[in-house]
């Protein structure tokens, strides 16, 4: 019995952490960022192998949560939106270019991941589910062209876009991050996205090998 404790102790003290941005102040909002991206890794195939899901709240504090878990030994990755169009191969170059954030000792580019340019894309991904989910007068023709790169399509577009799709649906109201972003993560295909969105596909691969015992 004591030698199970110790190793049940030792899993999950190198059990890896996800800090994510999103979520905001409030309990309940970071339930369900938490739930949003649980769902979304286990349909991406992670559900035996899942990380610690933290949801931060702002963007800055995923950033201060993750440096101070690398501080302190503990296996952790960082998960935010990248914001602006991402021109650099390394996370970390973009984050120090656009935020003044230095990578911590210790920390890794495979430790940090980007949403480009920030989660909705990841949404537009998997049209037939934003038109389920907001129903028959979603408009799909107010979202950016089909085949162009999701990830090169600047944030405030695509937040328009979104807005202007869903504001005539009558079962829910014009897109909200807030009322709308983490239940839409639990219903898109992580294939799609993951092939529409290299930054994506590059999270759910490290994510694998990180968690794989």
């Amino acid at each position: 019995m004591e030698s199970w404790r110790h190793w049940w102790e030792s899993v999950v003290s190198v059990a890896m952490k996800l800090f994510v941005e999103g979520g905001g102040p409030s309990g309940p909002g970071r339930f369900a960022c938490r739930k949003g991206f649980r769902i979304f890794f286990e349909r991406a195939g992670l559900k035996r192998q899942m990380p610690k899901i933290i949801a931060s709240g702002s963007r800055n504090q995923a950033f201060n949560d993750f440096s101070l878990a690398v501080a302190n030994g503990e296996n952790a990755m960082l998960l935010v939106d990248s914001e602006d169009p991402v021109q650099s191969v390394s996370p970390w170059e973009h984050l120090l270019a656009r935020d003044s954030w230095t990578r911590p000792n210790g920390a890794a580019d495979e430790d940090c991941h980007l949403m480009v340019q920030c989660m909705e894309h990841w949404l537009v991904a998997d049209r037939a589910a934003l038109s389920e989910y907001f129903g028959q007068d979603f408009q799909s023709a107010q979202l950016p062209a089909e085949g162009r790169p999701i990830e090169d399509i600047r944030k405030t577009d695509l937040l328009r876009a979104l807005a202007n799709a869903s504001k005539h649906c009558k079962t829910k109201e014009s897109y909200s991050k807030s009322k709308h972003s983490f239940d839409l993560l639990e219903r898109i295909d992580p294939n799609k996205v993951m092939t529409a969105s290299p930054w994506a596909c590059r999270l759910v691969v490290q994510l694998k090998l990180a968690t794989t015992p």
